[in-house]
């Protein structure tokens, strides 16, 4: 008995010193990003906005949540209630990067707010899915980080090494370099080593005919936390949008909001409140003048606790991808794009705007 006990001893005292180095390394090796940063940049045309105040020349826009390319309609993911932690594998993915770039492609948008875009990850296999697509579209980027880590140690078998983030595309020229804002961290230490650092990616965009820009705003809010890192970040994203507006700027906010949209929970009830729940964005959050634009005739995202099956009672449909503009942005329309989640768990948003 005592050489068993001195054993097993022997064990627990190994498994301590192995998370205890673990915990260490990912402490020493965080990624700990400033407040504002200039963003990584790659333009490969330089074509002016073409839309002066007061033009009839619409400009065109989508926000598209790309789920790593891994997250089709076959996937279910740990965190939703579903089993998957990876992709089924690396042919999927390279199946669904190359349907969301002939999406792209075949579609005239002058700008591409995209989430959830992976450079170097292993679950997908190291792929740089921002250069495959920009390599596709012809169209330039920028990027921001918000997922990286050395190792996320779980759940079993760990997800690994992550470098993934949200990222701006197009063909128009920019004034300046893009940025990358840090958001509010809702995780203390060490849940938040292996966590996102949520941030905005903010471009500008000259415009022909007037001395003021567009300022376009990627957003990827937070979505596993109590909701007190939402408001937090939502908070923060509407003190820059106003600054920026009181500049006399024109400004359009895009993405993922992890919240749904007012009157979409109507369409789209939530089933089960002990699975994943978006917050709400509340109506009274934009200051008047501002407007909300969002889509509920086709759901944006469904929830990965299943293979999708869109017959299912357990099937969960949500509107929580949209846009936010300022008072001299006029929405000419805003459309969800039914993919029916083939490629990703949400489906694209696009939305149509002229400037006032």
């Amino acid at each position: 008995m005592k050489r068993i006990s001195k054993i097993l001893a022997a064990c627990l005292l190994v498994i301590l010193f192995a998370f205890i180095s673990l915990l260490a390394w990912l402490t020493v090796t965080e990624y700990r990003p400033k407040n504002q940063e200039t963003a990584d940049t790659e333009i490969l045309k330089e074509l002016p906005l073409e839309n002066p105040p007061g033009s009839d020349r619409p400009i065109r826009i989508l926000s598209w949540n790309t789920g790593y390319a891994g997250l089709d309609a076959g996937a279910d993911f740990f965190m939703d209630g579903g089993t998957m932690v990876s992709p089924e594998s690396q042919a999927a993915v390279q199946k669904n990067l190359s349907a969301v770039a002939d999406f792209l492609k075949q579609e005239d948008y002058d700008i591409c707010f995209l989430q959830e875009v992976d450079r170097s990850s292993d679950r997908t296999g190291n792929a740089d899915e921002l250069s495959y697509y920009s390599g596709q579209t012809g169209l330039g980027f920028s990027y921001a980080p918000n997922y990286r880590c050395s190792f996320v140690p779980y759940p079993f078998p760990p997800i690994g090494k992550i470098e993934s983030g949200i990222a701006t595309m197009s063909n128009l020229g920019m004034s300046e370099n893009p940025v990358r804002i840090s958001l509010p961290c809702p995780f203390r230490w060490p849940v938040r080593l292996a966590n996102l650092k949520r941030c905005l990616l903010i471009t500008r965009y000259p415009i022909t005919g007037s001395d003021k820009h567009l300022v376009a705003v990627n957003l990827h809010l937070e979505a596993y936390d109590d909701g007190e890192g939402k408001k937090a970040q939502t908070d923060a994203l509407m003190k820059i949008l106003q600054e920026e507006y009181k500049k006399g700027n024109y400004v359009i906010a895009g993405g993922d909001f992890n919240q749904t949209f007012p009157g979409s929970l109507d369409v789209f009830p939530i089933k089960d409140p002990g699975l994943w729940t978006p917050g709400v964005v509340e109506k009274g959050m934009l200051p008047e003048g501002w407007s909300l634009a969002y889509d509920v005739s086709a759901p944006s995202c469904r929830l990965l606790n299943q293979p999708y099956d869109p017959d299912s009672a357990d099937t969960q449909h949500y509107v929580i991808d949209g846009f936010i503009t300022s008072p001299n942005v006029a929405v000419d329309s805003v459309k969800t794009v039914d993919l029916a989640f083939a490629n990703s768990d949400h489906n694209p948003v696009e939305l149509q705007i002229t400037l006032e």
